[in-house]
């Protein structure tokens, strides 16, 4: 092995490719499978000799707009993409689009609603829920409105009573926050965010400034529900993969316990509750 993996996986990359697949015409007689050389440099937009160095191991250092470049004219998926960007010694860019971000997937949605005696939620980087199950609707029905769970924490009246652990949670959501800069310190959501609860909660401003940073993974909450009371959850944080910057969040209670059983009455008042709402 001569040690050349970028240029062995481009040349692989482009051996699957057909003219066809990427809207070009087939001309001449093709000695090998897939693109030409000079045919992957003008998708990519690179000169075709700096390309031959790529693939030939005489160049190991592009660009990260080069490798986004070639990523593009090879048809790369999101995985392949990171994958050569590690084989560039380059960290990709992996910051989500709004619409990305904002985006569940329907089968996503499927599998939340297949918990019906588990809160689930997905939320972003910037806490914003951007769709849950109905037991998640239930768990967080106090809250007017459930969106944001920083916001839920620090603004809404709600907040303070049903968080039974308030400084924990608000600090756990304040170092996610934190977390979610150090990926896009420029988006806009999260400026405006940030503006708004430092502007209206002085504990979220001295909590900022402390530059705390950690990610969601598993924890234990204590909720003081108005409806069944006090309950004690543990959940787990999933990174959607197709979906960057999204987290599958499920909450379980320890099976047969109070809490198993309160989480039950909970979705049967909401159930109930919504039964009984006049249709509009």
């Amino acid at each position: 092995m001569d040690g050349n993996h970028l240029g062995e996986f481009l040349r692989a990359r482009r051996a699957a490719l057909r003219p066809e697949d990427v809207g070009m015409a087939s001309y001449g007689t093709r000695r090998v499978a897939g693109l030409r050389r000079e045919e992957v440099a003008v998708l990519a937009g690179v000169n075709a000799d700096y390309y031959t160095r790529l693939e030939q191991g005489r160049e190991r250092n592009p660009s990260a707009q080069v490798l986004d470049a070639l990523a593009r004219a090879l048809r790369l998926d999101t995985d392949a993409r990171a994958h050569l960007f590690r084989l560039a010694g380059t960290l990709p860019d992996d910051r989500p689009s709004t619409r990305a971000a904002e985006r569940v997937s329907p089968a996503l949605r499927q599998l939340m609603d297949g918990y019906p005696h588990t809160p689930a939620f997905v939320m972003n980087r910037t806490l914003d829920i951007l769709a849950a199950n109905a037991l998640a609707d239930a768990l967080y029905a106090p809250f007017e409105p459930a969106d944001n769970l920083a916001r839920m924490t620090f603004l809404d009246p709600a907040g303070r009573s049903f968080y039974t652990d308030w400084d924990r949670a608000a600090q756990a959501a304040v170092a996610n926050l934190r977390q979610a800069a150090g990926f896009d310190p420029d988006d806009p959501r999260l400026a405006e965010l940030v503006r708004t609860l430092a502007d209206q909660s002085a504990d979220f401003a001295r909590l900022w400034n402390a530059h705390t940073v950690r990610g969601k993974t598993q924890d234990a909450k204590r909720f003081l529900h108005p409806d069944v009371g006090p309950l004690t959850l543990t959940y787990q944080a999933f990174d959607v993969r197709d979906a960057p910057g999204q987290q599958l969040v499920i909450y379980h209670a320890e099976p047969g316990g109070a809490d198993a059983q309160a989480l039950d009455l909970l979705g049967t008042i909401h159930a109930t509750r919504r039964q009984n709402e006049p249709h509009r």
